[in-house]
């Protein structure tokens, strides 16, 4: 495992993280201090030939670490990249998807390399990796916390690290597990994109999107008054009533002293629809009163 740090702000470490971290710290100690490194490799690692009686060990070599530098190592990539996955998908989900990761690492190595023990939180870390570069993959990191690189290209550093360790593990050069890491990582893109069981489309759809910016300006919309509500009513029926009444009688002829003065009153429905009712002047609310009641009037 080889270091690297985020460059975005780090979410606070809590929940799964801070447990993950104190258990992995916890075994460290009690390996050195009470039990011993061969005695916890023998009760804790997995062994492809100590199965099927010790299954448990597909679930426990995860916290078992072969150095203090591997454990340092591992832990400080789950504190980089584990916060803001949790964050997102809550601790539950992120606890699921770190033991998944860390099975795909021992079912790889029992696969391929089937022989040794196998310890490290190497292949559950892997996957922690992936997942983060997979959701937010134009992040910049930096790599051993000097090289600036995308997230996305972290994916492909990973794989041909790993596959060059398992070249170099052929050779009897390295006793890195690189098929472990690989199996990690295989695990984390089946839970992420593989139909009916991706975790990746319920991340989507928990990460609120950003409202697309219309580009228009708010408009203040003025606060009537209960009064001016109701004059505004009333106006609104003069006018209703004004274009129904004209729709169905025969106004009188123009000199009738009771012809209404349609130039004025269309000129005060019109200041009334723009201003309000009480834009209007004394000489047009007598104009609309007296329209009124001619309508009134007529409708009798």
């Amino acid at each position: 495992m080889d270091l690297s740090e985020t460059s975005g702000g780090r979410a606070p470490v809590a929940g799964a993280v801070r447990w993950l971290l104190a258990a992995n710290v916890a075994v460290h100690f009690l390996q050195l201090i009470v039990f011993g490194t061969a005695n916890t490799f023998t009760a804790l690692a997995f062994d492809s030939s100590a199965l099927p009686s010790g299954w448990w060990t597909l679930a426990t070599y995860m916290f078992v670490h072969a150095g203090l530098v591997h454990l340092a190592l591992n832990m400080f990539m789950l504190w980089s990249f584990g916060p803001r996955l949790e964050e997102v998908w809550g601790t539950r989900a992120f606890v699921a998807f770190y033991l998944w990761c860390g099975l795909g690492g021992a079912i790889a190595h029992l696969l391929v390399v089937r022989a040794g023990h196998l310890v490290g939180a190497s292949a559950a870390i892997y996957g922690i990796m992936l997942a983060y570069a997979t959701l937010w993959k134009d992040e910049e990191i930096y790599l051993f916390g000097v090289v600036p690189m995308r997230a996305r290209w972290l994916i492909a550093w990973m794989i041909g690290v790993n596959l060059i360790y398992h070249v170099l593990a052929l050779q009897g050069l390295t006793s890195v597990a690189a098929f472990a890491h690989l199996g990690g990582l295989v695990f984390a893109w089946l839970y992420l994109h593989v139909p009916g069981g991706s975790a990746l489309s319920r991340v989507k759809d928990r990460i609120a999107s950003v409202p697309d910016d219309t580009g228009e300006m708010p408009r203040v919309v003025p606060k009537q008054s209960r009064r001016g509500k109701e004059r505004m009513s009333a106006a609104d029926e003069v006018v209703a009533r004004s274009k129904a009444v004209s729709e169905r009688r025969t106004l009188p002829p123009p000199d009738s002293p009771s012809a209404p003065r349609g130039g004025d009153l269309d000129s005060v429905l019109d200041k009334i629809s723009q201003f309000g009712l009480d834009s209007l002047t004394t000489a047009e609310r007598r104009l609309l009163e007296e329209r009124s009641r001619e309508l009134r009037k007529g409708d009798q």
